[in-house]
């Protein structure tokens, strides 16, 4: 499947599919990856974590502990081992480069505003781009120091000490700010209460409480007290959703196809996705539910039928925001189209992922409306091959992939390496499942 005139893989040719099938196995969910490498820096021991994400984005997190003085090591089994500082870290001597990676810059500052020393956080082109000011406004206001770029874009410099708790309504609904906060209200004194207006992924009040801390739930509010302490933990990391959606999609797109995904993360703010395809027409059965340190984890298996239509708007927005890229481009394919609504948070991605799935489906000779927060798929549609972007983008490389399967003639998809930022994997293992 990789162009062979391209050693280092940056380019990729995707050929048309007669069908999907097989079994897949997906890498451990980056959310939750994330999250664990840095709960388990400031606890007490040393925790292990089977099945942790292979993910660049991931790889940069653990990067960062090592250099705050929290040792890690991969296991011949491939587990990884993190060391515990407990509440307190190690200042670090230089720069804690977070890649592409928000998620680690995001959550991290929450940790690093609690330690009293000073940091500084920095990132690639593209998270060069990204907003900041949505973590560095809760974080002030706990007392934290914080400067930035222009704009409140990265790099972050972060002076952190003595913090004071919060009651916080943040305007955008965000995981990672919610997460942000809840990681510096453990070393704030007080009760830290995080209000959201829609629910969002609960991974980071779930991790806190494998960790042994307290944290409240009601309605759309979390809160955590200051000075708990952490303890390590082994876990297994069930397989990432987000990275599920693009072998479903597949499965979708050929009428009989069939896929099976063991041991899938099935956390109820995240599984909002497999009701959208159920609507759409994917046949889907859950077995093996089981929960593991307090997340849901079932195998999925999946058979392609009539593709249907769509409407994504309000808290499925929020719900959906990552596996949107992929719906939208398998929408012409469907017989009623998709139409994403309330959705600007697809402007502020790895890339403008409106504009990127709009530049992409043209290309292949779909219509597209585009809209400032969204945008409108008809149903219905031929696509054929094209020479596509991935824009730096690691989901709108798979997303397209995805769509290239049932495309008349080949696709090239230009930057697909940077699919490595989420799923190093991704195109082997759809070249096992596509039938041709």
């Amino acid at each position: 499947m990789p162009d062979d005139s391209q050693p280092d893989g940056s380019n990729v040719i995707i050929r048309p599919a007669r069908d999907v099938r097989g079994v897949v196995r997906i890498p451990g969910d980056k959310s939750i990856s994330h999250r664990y490498a840095m709960l388990a820096a400031i606890a007490e021991g040393t925790s292990r974590f089977h099945n942790f994400s292979a993910a660049r984005d991931c790889a940069s997190t653990l990067d960062c502990v090592g250099k705050l003085g929290c040792e890690w090591k991969r296991q011949e089994d491939g587990s990884i081992e993190v060391l515990g500082a407990g509440a307190r870290l190690k200042a670090p001597s230089q720069v804690l480069d977070c890649g592409n990676s928000g998620s680690t810059m995001r959550m991290l500052s929450g940790i690093l505003s609690g330690q009293p020393f000073s940091s500084e956080l920095c990132g690639d082109e593209s998270l060069s781009r990204r907003p900041m000011a949505r973590i560095m406004k809760p974080l002030t206001e706990m007392g934290a120091q914080i400067s930035s770029s222009e704009n409140g874009r990265p790099p972050l410099k972060i002076r952190g000490g003595a913090l004071k708790a919060i009651h916080y309504k943040p305007e955008v609904a965000s995981a990672q700010v919610k997460s942000c906060v809840l990681f510096a209200g453990l070393f704030a004194e007080g009760e830290t209460i995080v209000e959201e207006p829609i629910r969002t992924r609960d991974h980071g009040e779930i991790a806190l409480r494998a960790f042994g801390a307290e944290v409240g739930r009601i309605g759309n509010s979390s809160r955590i007290a200051g000075g708990q302490r952490l303890r390590a933990i082994e876990a297994h990391v069930a397989g990432d959703l987000s990275s599920a959606a693009f072998f479903l999609c597949a499965a979708a797109l050929f009428p009989g196809s069939q896929i099976t995904l063991p041991g899938i993360l099935m956390n109820p703010t995240r599984a909002r996705l497999l009701d959208i395809l159920i609507q759409m027409g994917l046949k889907v059965s859950v077995a093996h539910l089981e929960e593991h340190h307090g997340e849901l984890v079932g195998t999925i298996e999946a058979h392609g039928a009539t593709w249907k239509g769509a409407v994504i708007a309000g808290g499925d927005t929020a719900a959906l925001i990552d596996e949107i890229p992929v719906l939208a481009a398998v929408a012409p394919f469907s017989q009623g189209g998709l139409e994403v609504r309330d959705a600007k948070e697809l402007r502020v991605k790895e890339s403008d992922r409106i504009a990127a799935v709009a530049t992409n489906l043209r290309k292949m000779g779909a219509e597209i409306e585009e809209r400032p927060d969204g945008m409108r798929v008809p149903g219905g549609q031929h696509l054929h091959g094209a020479e596509l972007d991935s824009f730096g983008d690691h989901r709108i490389a798979m997303a397209f992939a995805v769509a290239a399967l049932r495309a008349e003639g080949e696709t090239m998809i230009q930057g697909a390496d940077a699919a490595g930022v989420s799923y190093p994997a991704f195109f082997e293992e759809l070249k096992t499942v596509a039938g041709r």
